[in-house]
């Protein structure tokens, strides 16, 4: 548990002197608190009044300040040579660019799309720097990561503080380059995928099974978009640590017949490939770091072990990609995995006690502790918060791994057999038919998302409930006026429901 406070130090630490210039400050107090508590753990251990426990709070709170020292100095670094960028000299005027996509582009209204990338060349100098690209969707079709592309740009100063050095609307053809070996194998495991699954499947379903097995949304509609959102099952859509986790995990159990040395070196030759070939961004590390951690706490069954390595994988990932600390899709990833660890399980174990079946339970409690814990996050991005996104995700969990894993093979199996990846894929239609019903269906429930000021409001509204829920639980009168409630609306959901049906007939 030492890893948690130094952990949360530098995300902290990180965030904060990314949005404002304070990173030299925080580096001095983290520097004062190191001193001040080196001197309380010496005289704790080997003073007069020795106290272990005094002993073991010094040493944490040396640390504590060692990772805010360290972590200061390096943002205030950071943020001092965004500020002093040559690029800054060009806000405002047009020039010649070359980026390499680090994401994949996001479709925007009007016409147009947005990608993070990798700045490359300026006015023909060589370049380095994170940038925002705006570009015509007509002109970047077929746009890949990893491949390097050169356009005329109109150089504006970036509005959001996450360490990107320029934002670039793009105003000309683009040129694309060569893209790397990788980026390439990865981009026709992509490719010859989705065209077979195009060949096997209905279309509806044909543009859904390689979103929920490589994140590839490029094909999903805005009305699918709309329905998962409204149903909170986006993330169903995009590589998370769950995926990486079945993936691994059934790895894991096949290769546990020839012995557990070689089933740890296939999972880990598995987990590469995956990420390789889903394309390895920082949103896919990510998620491949939280994939492991969560395979982690699955297989062993301890929580002392998940969450050293839940906090070490922050401290490690802040460091490399210091833009993470306030990216929201990490945050959401690193609190829904603690849920997972610390939550989830006491949850599972209660329900267990009143009687519920344990597989039933253990689903109940992982996607309750989820809900509950990323809830604040998603209503400070928008605005709403989701009243059936427990119950559409509990509906949905049991097809989820045998998608991903049929969908998994598939992918491999097309390159060399396609008949047989056709096969698998057939075999996920079902499957794929249920996801794409309970998000229409939970989407078209009345009342199925509640407006809520967007932002910190949002957050403490979300929060404050949460927490007074949590709080009143422990009461039988409060359970029982909850159960109350519940079953109207289940009476009502149900009343709505048939009158649709008989309305449709």
């Amino acid at each position: 548990m030492r890893l948690v406070p130094a952990a949360l130090t530098g995300w902290i630490v990180t965030a904060v002197a990314t949005v404002w210039p304070v990173g030299a400050a925080l580096a001095a107090c983290g520097g004062v608190l190191a001193a001040a508590s080196s001197l309380l753990w010496w005289g704790a251990a080997y003073g007069p009044a020795r106290s272990a426990r005094q002993a073991a709070i010094g040493a944490s709170l040396v640390a504590v300040g060692l990772v805010g020292a360290g972590y200061g100095v390096a943002i205030a670094l950071r943020t001092d040579a965004i500020a002093g960028h040559p690029i800054t000299a060009a806000f405002g005027t047009s020039a010649r660019v070359t980026v390499t996509p680090s994401e994949n582009a996001v479709a925007l209204r009007s016409g147009r799309l947005m990608f993070r990338a990798t700045l490359q060349r300026l006015h023909g100098d060589e370049i380095s720097g994170r940038v925002v690209v705006f570009a015509r969707a007509s002109e970047f079709r077929g746009l890949m990561v990893g491949q390097p592309m050169r356009f005329r740009a109109r150089i504006r100063r970036p509005t959001r503080h996450d360490l990107t050095v320029a934002v670039l609307n793009a105003t000309g053809q683009p040129t694309a380059g060569r893209a790397g070996l990788v980026y390439r194998a990865a981009q026709t495991v992509r490719t010859r995928f989705a065209a077979t699954v195009r060949e096997a499947l209905p279309a509806d379903q044909a543009r859904m099974l390689p979103a929920l097995v490589l994140g590839d949304t490029s094909e999903l509609t805005a009305a699918t978009n709309r329905e998962f959102r409204a149903a909170g099952m986006t993330h169903l859509t995009a590589v998370s640590g769950a995926n990486v986790t079945i993936v691994c995990g059934a790895v894991l159990v096949l290769a546990r017949l020839i012995g557990p040395r070689a089933a740890v070196g296939c999972a880990a030759v598995v987990l590469g490939a995956f990420v390789i070939v889903v394309q390895p961004t920082a949103s896919v590390l990510r998620a491949a770091v939280m994939g492991a951690i969560g395979l982690v706490g699955i297989l062993s069954s301890r929580r002392r072990q998940a969450i050293p390595a839940l906090s070490a994988s922050v401290l490690v990932l802040t460091a490399l990609a210091p833009h993470l600390a306030v990216d929201v899709g990490f945050a959401l990833s690193v609190v829904a995995t603690g849920a997972l660890i610390l939550v989830a399980p006491v949850w599972s174990r209660r329900l267990v006690a009143r009687g519920v079946p344990t597989p039933l339970a253990d689903a109940l409690a992982v996607a309750a502790a989820a809900q509950v814990v990323t809830a604040p996050l998603v209503t400070a991005i928008s605005g709403r918060v989701s009243v059936v996104a427990v119950a559409a995700n509990l509906v949905t969990a049991v097809v989820i791994a045998p998608v991903t894993v049929l969908g998994s093979a598939a992918a491999v199996l097309a390159l060399a057999w396609p008949a047989g990846a056709q096969l698998l894929i057939r075999f996920t239609g079902p499957e794929v038919w249920w996801v794409l019903h309970v998000a229409h269906w939970a989407a078209a429930v009345p009342a199925a998302t509640v407006p809520v000021a967007p932002g910190l409001p949002g957050v403490v509204v979300v929060g404050g409930t949460t927490l007074l829920v949590a709080a009143l639980w422990r009461w039988r009168w409060f359970r029982a006026a909850w159960a109350a409630v519940s079953a109207v609306a289940v009476f009502c959901l149900l009343a709505w429901s048939l009158s649709g049906l008989v309305g449709s007939s």
